[in-house]
Formats: structure tokens, C-alpha cells, sequence
């Protein structure tokens, strides 16, 4: 790990730093991360002498000097760096400590190794607070090398990898460095509904909510056990309501006491309401209510279809139009039965919008943000970044360098499309052909930003027949204000456009799309009251991460990944 790997500072270094600093506890639990120790510019050798309480993870144990002591390789998490810990065998037993995934907890003195060694720093055990032990017969995760296929079958236990767990440190820089970046700017910060009604990009691929299939369960499991009335059980209870009718009538005609009138309405009340409950089951029918030879979503929780999330943008949108600069953070969802490595169900999307913006702020913007991050984990998470270098992508670091420092080329799509169509002249083949009017794919996208241009690449004003209804038709009445960010090792990074703001262009573009206009009410009004210029873009967040690690699978990129036939946890 890049912590361990380097030497132990010369003897007269050593001897000019304060023996003397302190390494304090974390804030809210009974010991010192590692991180704090190791992650320090010495090495922590400047913290010798001290005693602390660390606790983590073995990584790798050995006992040594015939089972005198014990080397083991602590890891909390806290950083890619391992704490080296000795344990001597008068200590504790020996044999319950080394196994690859044990939890302990030691209190000791921090030492500086003998000359030669690696480490900086180790920790001499003075006494094992707790030992969480391990079956090395029976962990999944063993100190051997582990494919990320086979620990995607792992998910509650991958976490302890390095790779998974250097992986988490650079997603929550990378979530760390979003929320800086856009509250330095002003953005407002909007929660987005994870349920909605609308489908923002008309694609119908959108998982749907609904109770109708639980509650057809739960009546059909009802009526089994609870068969409902038969007309001669309705019947029964009309003629017995007839009769508890009658004789009230019959009491009060007699002038009967106000007493056993009151009791009479009573038990007329109570045939009442026998009769309505039998009836209202008798209505009662197995399966999912239909109406009109449909399902009768008006029964349904929401009282119509509902789904989860393909993007908060709509939503958000309502905010730029009133509070301006907004940005909204959060999962959303696509049922598209895609096996790809660059497919999930379930992904983390970021969406500015920014109000009195066009297009240019757009990419403006978008430049910004992705080479912000980039800077971010340079300057935060260097560690974790040169454990991916070591073990994943050698370029990565260069890449984050290179985007972090070079101004964005940018283009028109039609520029695109005949630099492409240039290169095909040439001798380059493409599985997708090239013509005006395609969808880039990706091959066509890492291209331009890996082969031609050698950087990141934007490239705008597509046709509108490949494009949402939302973007803003350009005079050209073909395209639309429409960019893609395309880097390096992923493509298409963002997407983004210019919003339509005129009422009637956007009434007839979801009209062209197929789509009904009354979902979208809601989103013509803010055409139709106050309606202003804005503009906004996704990020793929997971995506980023892909860029920044050079991990090839999405599925790694991401805590619990769900796709087609996995849902684990």
C-alpha cells in the first residue's frame, strides 16, 4: 500500500521531529483510527512512545520465533495503509489473532521498526481488548488474491477487500467534492422524489409502484379462508333488515315505551350494517381490479401509475425557476434488461439546473464540475488513487492530471459525425455505422476524446430526433441545445441541454414524442407562469468513478449493485 511501501525516514530526520505529538482518539469511539497514524507525512514515527488503542481488521497474521509472537497487518479502513502490530505470545493466544478477517482491539506502544524494514511505525501490544475470531476453513474472503466477479457473490463481505474498500473512500470523496463544488457556486441542494409520475426521458424502460399485486394476494388468501356471501346469504339479510324495519314501525305505531323503540333501531342499525358489508363482499373479486378491460390504477396506492425515478431533473427544474441555481443528488432507476458492464437498475445520478442560463453556461459549468473532482481526489485521496495505479489502471493518476489541467475541446455533433466519417475514409471500422442523425455509440465517442482529440470532449447541438423533448430547439428547427461530456475510458460522462422555456415549441415536442400531455401539466406551467431561460445536466456518478479508477465494471463502483437478475441485500 503506498503508506507501507515506503522506507522509514533517515536517522537524523528522525531525531529532529517532535517525539512529542499526540494522536487523539476519534471523536466518538474508544480509539485512534490508523489513518491518523500511518497517513501522517512521517509515516507516524513521530508518534514513538506514545500508547494507543487501535482496533481493525487482520489483513495478514503470521506467528514468528516458533509461535513467540505474531505479526499482524491492521486495517480499520480508514485509509489504504495497514498498522504492522506485534503480539507476543504471553499476551494472548496466538492462534485466535492471525486468521485473515479477525477484529481485535489492542492497546500498545507505538515503536519505531528496526532499520530496513518498511514500516514506519509498529505497534507492541500490551493487552487484546477484544478478539472477534474467524474460521479460515470457512471466510469467504481469504487473504489470496479474489477476482471482482467472484466477490460481487460477497457483497456483505467485499467491503473488506483493499480494492472495495479504497473504491468507498474515492465514491465518498468523489460525493464530498459534488457537494463543495456546488455549494462554493451558490446551488441550492433539493431532495427530488424517488417516486414519480412522470417518465423524463420517454423511454417507458421505468420500474413500477404498485399494491395492486400485494392487496390481489392478500384478498385472494382472504377469501380462501373467509369464502365470500352467496346471494342467499344477501338475500337472508335484506329480508332480515325488512323485518327489523318493520318492527320499529310497529313499535312506534303502538306508541310503545322510548326505551324499546331506541333498542328496536338498534338491531335495525346493526342489519344495516350487515346487509352493507355483505354486499360491499360479495362485490369482492379475486385478482388485480380492472375497469374497462384495463388495470383500474385508480385503486391502486397512489390512485394512478406511479414508478421509480429515471432522473430528478423535472423535479428540480420547479426549484431553478424559483430559487435559480439548484442541484439534486440521488439514486434513480432504469428496468432495461441490459447485461453490460456499463449497465445498472440502480444508479446515483447528479443534476444541476441553473435558471438565466443557455447552453454555453451549460458546458461552462459541466467543465468545471468534472475538473474540480478531478483536483479533489489529487489533492484528498492521492493514496487510494495510487493503490488503483498499482493494482488497476496505470494511467489513472495521469488521467485525472491531464483533465484537471486541460481546457475541454469542443464541438458541433455535425463536426463529430464527419470527423468520424473522416476517419472511416482512412481505414478506420467501426461496429456502428456513421452517418448524420445516429446516436453516437460508444466506440464513436472514445474516438474523438481517446484517439483524435486525446482529452475531453463536448459535443453539442444534436438532432432533436435522438434527444429528449425537453431540450431547446435551435432556429435550425433540426437540432437541439443539446451536450455530452465525453472522456476518456467511459465516453458519454454527462449529458445535458438547454431546457425548452417556450410554451408552445414544448407542448408540441411531447406531443411529437408520443406522450401524453396531461403528466406533464405540472411542467408546462412553468412554461406558462414566469417562464425563463435555464439549462442542466446528469452526471453519471458512477461513471466518474469508472474514469477516475479504471475499474471496468460498473457493478464494483457501486455498494450493492442491481441488475437484471440481482438484487442481493
Amino acid at each position: 500500500m503506498a503508506e507501507t511501501d515506503l522506507a522509514a525516514p533517515p536517522a537524523d530526520q528522525l531525531a529532529a521531529m517532535n517525539l512529542n505529538d499526540t494522536v487523539e482518539n476519534h471523536a466518538y469511539s474508544d480509539r485512534v483510527l490508523i489513518k491518523s497514524i500511518v497517513g501522517r507525512p512521517d509515516g507516524g514515527a513521530g508518534l514513538a512512545g506514545q500508547r494507543v488503542r487501535a482496533g481493525g481488521w487482520v489483513k495478514t497474521g503470521r506467528e514468528q520465533g516458533k509461535g513467540t509472537f505474531a505479526f499482524l497487518e491492521l486495517n480499520d479502513g480508514s485509509c489504504p495503509g495497514n498498522l504492522q502490530v506485534i503480539v507476543d505470545a504471553g499476551v494472548a493466544v496466538l492462534s485466535k489473532l492471525v486468521a485473515t478477517g479477525t477484529c481485535v482491539v489492542v492497546d500498545g506502544l507505538l515503536k519505531v521498526p528496526p532499520e530496513g524494514t518498511r514500516q514506519r511505525i509498529e505497534l507492541r501490544v500490551e493487552k487484546v481488548v477484544h478478539i472477534g475470531e474467524v474460521d479460515p476453513a470457512k471466510y469467504p474472503i481469504p487473504k489470496t488474491k479474489l477476482t471482482l466477479e467472484f466477490l460481487r457473490d460477497h457483497l456483505h463481505l467485499r467491503s473488506r477487500t483493499n480494492t472495495i474498500a479504497a473504491i468507498a473512500r474515492i465514491r465518498n470523496a468523489l460525493a464530498f467534492a459534488t457537494h463543495s463544488f456546488f455549494q462554493e457556486h451558490h446551488f441550492l441542494y433539493v431532495h427530488t422524489p424517488i417516486i414519480t409520475t412522470s417518465d423524463c426521458e420517454g423511454a417507458g424502460e421505468m420500474f413500477q409502484v404498485t399494491t395492486l399485486i400485494s392487496e390481489a394476494e392478500k384478498l385472494e388468501k382472504d377469501l380462501i379462508k373467509n369464502p365470500p356471501p352467496s346471494e342467499a346469504d344477501i338475500e337472508a339479510a335484506r329480508q332480515l333488515l325488512s323485518e327489523r324495519g318493520e318492527a320499529v314501525k310497529q313499535l312506534k305505531a303502538a306508541k310503545a315505551s322510548k326505551a324499546d323503540i331506541s333498542a328496536s333501531v338498534v338491531e335495525l342499525n346493526k342489519a344495516k350494517d350487515n346487509l352493507s358489508k355483505l354486499e360491499e363482499r360479495f362485490k369482492l373479486k379475486p385478482g388485480i381490479p380492472q375497469k374497462d378491460g384495463k388495470i383500474d390504477y385508480t385503486q391502486d396506492f397512489f390512485a394512478r401509475q406511479a414508478f421509480l425515478t429515471v432522473s430528478g431533473q423535472l423535479q428540480v427544474e420547479t426549484y431553478a425557476c424559483a430559487v435559480s441555481n439548484v442541484y439534486t443528488f440521488g439514486p434513480t432507476f432504469r428496468a432495461e434488461h441490459s447485461h453490460t458492464s456499463r449497465h445498472l437498475a440502480e444508479f446515483w445520478m447528479v443534476e444541476p439546473e441553473i435558471a438565466f442560463a443557455d447552453l454555453q453556461d451549460d458546458m461552462n459549468c459541466a467543465e468545471a464540475y468534472v475538473k474540480y473532482m478531478c483536483k479533489w481526489l489529487l489533492e484528498k485521496c492521492l493514496d487510494d488513487m495510487e493503490f488503483m495505479v498499482k493494482n488497476y489502471d496505470k494511467g489513472c493518476i495521469d488521467r485525472l492530471r491531464m483533465v484537471a489541467s486541460t481546457p475541454f475541446e469542443r464541438i458541433s455533433y455535425t463536426e463529430a459525425v464527419e470527423l468520424l466519417e473522416e476517419a472511416v475514409r482512412v481505414g478506420k471500422k467501426f461496429e456502428n455505422a456513421v452517418e448524420w442523425g445516429i446516436d453516437l455509440a460508444s466506440e464513436h465517442e472514445r474516438y474523438l476524446t481517446e484517439v483524435k482529440f486525446q482529452k475531453p470532449v463536448i459535443v453539442y447541438n444534436y438532432p432533436k430526433g435522438i434527444k429528449a423533448f425537453y431540450m431547446k430547439l435551435n432556429d435550425d428547427l433540426k437540432t437541439v441545445a443539446a451536450m455530452d461530456v465525453l472522456v476518456p475510458k467511459v465516453g458519454e460522462l454527462i449529458g445535458g441541454s438547454q431546457r425548452e422555456e417556450r410554451y408552445e415549441v414544448i407542448q408540441e415536442r411531447i406531443m411529437e414524442m408520443g406522450l401524453p400531455l396531461e403528466p406533464y401539466e405540472w411542467y408546462l406551467d412553468l412554461r406558462r407562469y414566469g417562464t425563463v431561460k435555464h439549462c442542466g445536466f446528469g452526471l453519471g456518478f458512477e461513471r466518474m468513478i469508472l474514469f477516475a479508477t479504471g475499474i471496468d465494471n460498473i457493478r464494483d463502483v457501486i455498494p450493492f449493485p442491481r441488475y437484471p437478475g440481482r438484487a442481493d441485500l
